[in-house]
């Protein structure tokens, strides 16, 4: 369950990667919703379909992110756990991962049980998904300094 936290305990804006990875070249939604949060304010890196694990590691780390955001409207949701474990042996434990798009339900508790914060279903409001992911970069933002 993800607790609201107090928009002021932000150190900084939140800076979000929305990605995709894997072979799914569908990216409508995940602009839509890179729109929605810069427009909010917060710092967003947009990369092109088709990323690999490694290349989506390596730039939350260099740009030091709080939140990574994959869109998947096939399969690739199933490579998070992949990415899940690289964030952990990269010692970014602190950073949010969040996923958009079709996910079945089935396959929706693997993706929260490997360490995924939020899983965002078709239809959801991006007022929703702005809220949320704000009160993710919180909790990253704090994790990160008791590091």
């Amino acid at each position: 369950m993800i607790k609201k936290t107090d928009k002021h305990s932000l150190k900084r804006a939140p800076k979000v990667l929305v990605t995709k990875i894997g072979f799914d070249g569908h990216d409508r939604g995940s602009r839509i919703v890179a729109s929605a949060l810069r427009d909010s304010g917060m710092d967003v890196i947009y990369t092109s379909p088709w990323q690999k694990i490694k290349t989506v590691t390596k730039v939350a780390l260099e740009e030091d992110v709080d939140v990574i955001g994959i869109s998947s409207l096939a399969t690739d949701h199933l490579l998070v756990p992949d990415l899940m474990q690289k964030l952990r042996d990269e010692g970014l434990n602190h950073i949010r991962v969040v996923i958009g798009g079709i996910v079945p339900e089935n396959e929706e508790k693997v993706l929260i049980d490997s360490g995924v914060a939020k899983v965002f279903h078709p239809g959801t409001n991006l007022k929703s998904i702005v809220n949320v992911i704000e009160t993710l970069a919180t909790q990253a933002q704090n994790d990160e300094e008791r590091l």
